[in-house]
């Protein structure tokens, strides 16, 4: 059992640390691009639906598994997973992922977190003045390009600088680092996004070199096209977005709740942190990139522009369209846009380092210090890989498998053990235990049948969704014996590199192969690191478990 006694200072502490680990860079950056991509304001109707019907449950899940593993000592999800399962020690495998996860993301996102405080001094310096667009993103590039600059390029400089910013926070404690840094974040993340969404939704056109009002951007962000309700694509972006966007299946959840008291009301806590994060992304999220953008360039320069992704917009064309605003206010204009993504950015990435703190002090008795320092070493270690090959693709092929698929994998199983194996019955108390509020009896059948299924559901269809989402001609197909088209973004699709097949299969005779070979060898390589950490971890929980196994015999 673990001997830390550590807690959280103040209520308030609690819901900006929890809003603070779910408000991230894909509140800004992913959200409007994947509304704009999935039917616009119609996409609204199943991202509501996937948060209240997944969204929600889960937090109470996931809240409530994380107050049961503190009340016994456990702070990271293998042994709270166990718990609920004591019979059945496997599920402490199953909570490896709790762990896994928040590491295997935090090596990638500690980057783009690195990005965001290279701009805010780059906007301070003035690197941006007198650029054009085009000249903006090829500085995106070139800052990029570290096989060209060496380990000792800026961009490999700022990762290890922002990966041991967080390591010596996290080395502080939940107080002093955690909480004090979500109390002064939050509030200057909404005041910073409040001011920028102001500024881009009132965009006059022929003011500052616009072409467009900025409601342009928001009425073309939010048209409705509803056909695309019956789109599958557009359901499991939905799903994937509130897994995301609030942090399910990460493993932070249940290490931040560990931390709280039986007197805690965890219903509530979790629709406020929940609702928090959902303010922050659909009103903020919404009324900066798109608007300003589209304010500019119009809406078909936008959409090219919007196909990039968030990532495209925000550090290939931000900092020019902020020049347009003159030199003091785009200066500042910059500082606070790139300075929200970074408060973003650091409240999430502390959050990710918690679960393996509390894993080591809980079972191997780390003090926290040594625990946030070597959760720094491993974030750079295996983080390089995807500083140093960004441009082959391991890093997306890093944020498929440990930033979609795991996250799916890891809720769909806890679901199932709270719900069905636990027993709904005790779960249901333990959520309501010291509640503010009494649950609505309805979502007793949301939690037992609607969320597992909707989890179930989306798992498989990503796991075989056809090539181009057309599941009517992919069931043609399968009919006629001639096999299912598998997407190259579906789960065996990336697993057997549908894409780079097909891109070789299509490529004229005498093309080269070894860039896509290599490319190939890349991932695979990449695969095999993150799965032998996974089996490293595992290692850890078996020893520990061991150890646990050794003193209750002793104590016997």
């Amino acid at each position: 059992m673990s001997t830390t006694s550590e807690s959280w200072g103040s209520r308030l502490g609690l819901i900006l640390a929890m809003a603070g680990n779910a408000v991230g860079l894909g509140n800004f950056l992913r959200f409007p691009v994947q509304a704009i991509q999935n039917g616009g304001g119609a996409f609204i109707i199943p991202y509501l639906v996937c948060f209240l019907l997944m969204g929600i449950p889960l937090l109470w899940v996931e809240w409530a598994i994380g107050r049961m593993g503190g009340r016994h000592g456990y702070h990271a999800t293998p042994f709270a997973l166990q718990l609920l399962d004591p019979k059945r020690p496997g599920w402490k495998y199953a909570g490896v992922l709790g762990i896994f996860n928040c590491l295997a993301i935090a090596t990638y996102y500690c980057y783009i977190e690195s990005w965001t405080m290279s701009y805010i001094w780059h906007s301070v310096a003035g690197s941006f003045r007198g650029m054009d667009q085009e000249e903006v993103s090829l500085f995106f590039d070139r800052y990029l390009d570290v096989q060209q600059r060496g380990l000792f390029s800026p961009a490999v400089l700022a990762f290890i600088f922002c990966t041991l910013l967080n390591a010596w926070l996290l080395s502080r404690g939940l107080v002093k680092g955690i909480e004090t840094v979500a109390k002064i974040g939050m509030p200057l993340l909404i005041i910073f996004g409040i001011l920028l969404a102001y500024k881009g939704v009132t965009l006059k056109a022929g003011q500052d070199g616009a072409a467009f009002d900025g409601v342009a951007g928001l009425n073309f962000l939010w048209q409705p096209q509803f056909d695309s309700l019956l789109n599958p694509k557009v359901w499991l972006a939905a799903a994937g977005q509130i897994f995301f966007t609030i942090s399910l299946g990460w493993g932070m959840v249940h290490c931040y709740a560990s931390y709280i008291s039986d007197r805690d009301d965890v219903a509530l806590n979790a629709m406020a942190a929940g609702w928090t994060n959902e303010f922050v992304e659909v009103v903020l999220g919404s009324a900066i990139l798109v608007p300003i953008a589209v304010g500019y360039f119009g809406i078909e320069r936008a959409v090219e522009l919007v196909s990039t992704g968030g990532l495209g917009l925000a550090f290939r064309t931000m900092p020019f369209l902020f020049g347009q605003w003159g030199a003091f206010v785009g200066l500042v204009a910059g500082v606070m846009f790139f300075g929200l993504l970074f408060f973003a950015a650091v409240t999430s990435s502390l959050a990710m380092g918690s679960p393996w703190i509390g894993f080591m002090q809980d079972e191997f008795r780390w003090s926290r210090p040594v625990g946030a320092w070597s959760f720094g070493l491993i974030v750079v270690v295996l983080g390089l890989p995807t500083v140093w090959y960004f441009q082959q693709g391991v890093f997306d092929e890093y944020d498929y498998w440990a930033g979609t698929v795991s996250l799916f994998l890891l809720a769909l199983l806890e679901a199932i053990l709270f719900c069905w194996i636990f027993g709904l019955t005790r779960g249901w108390a333990e959520i309501n235990l010291g509640a503010d509020i009494r649950l609505w009896p309805l979502y007793r059948f949301v939690l037992q049948y609607i969320t597992p299924t909707l989890l179930l559901l989306v798992f498989f269809a990503s796991l075989v969704q056809p090539l181009g989402s057309d599941w009517g001609g992919a069931f043609g197909s399968l009919l006629h014996g001639q096999g299912w088209p598998l997407d190259n973004d579906s789960m065996l699709g990336r697993l057997t590199h549908q894409g780079l097949q097909r891109q070789m299969a299509e490529a004229p005779i005498g093309t080269d192969l070894a860039p896509l070979d290599e490319r190939r060898t890349l991932l695979n390589f990449s695969r095999g690191l993150l799965l032998a950490f996974f089996g490293f971890l595992c290692v850890l929980v078996k020893i520990a478990s061991h150890r646990k196994k050794t003193l209750n015999h002793g104590r016997a």
